[in-house]
């Protein structure tokens, strides 16, 4: 039964030797100039020193529920478009009200100016 294994052993010690090998080769080769602006803090393009407690917009919010809601979407449009021969008729209304009821829902972000930066 261990024989069956070894091709997979074999397999991870050769991906693992590739990831090790190119990591240390990266490491081995690279240009190392460290300067103050490449070695320090970098977080959501706020200076790290400032006030802890920066208040976010948010719009951020709002434009990452809608990133949400698209990509949810996107993740049911696809198995409908695989399954369409199979589900018929009522599949393809069903998928046609999902997709009114996300329009509307996207109708009345614009019209409130969510989608507006400025």
């Amino acid at each position: 039964m261990l024989e069956l294994w070894f091709p997979v052993l074999v397999l991870m010690a050769i991906a693992m030797a590739m990831g090790v090998g190119m990591v240390g080769v990266s490491w081995f080769l690279g240009v190392k100039r460290p300067y103050a602006e490449k070695t320090s803090q970098y977080e959501c393009g706020f200076d790290p020193l400032a006030r802890i407690r920066i208040p976010f917009d948010v719009r951020f919010y709002l434009i990452a529920i809608l990133l949400i809601v698209f990509d949810i979407e996107a993740g049911f449009l696809f198995p409908w478009a695989v399954a369409f021969k199979e589900i018929g008729f009522i599949g393809f209304v069903e998928m046609m009200l999902f997709l009114l009821v996300l329009l509307v829902g996207y109708v009345y972000a614009w019209k409130k100016g969510a989608l507006e930066w400025e």
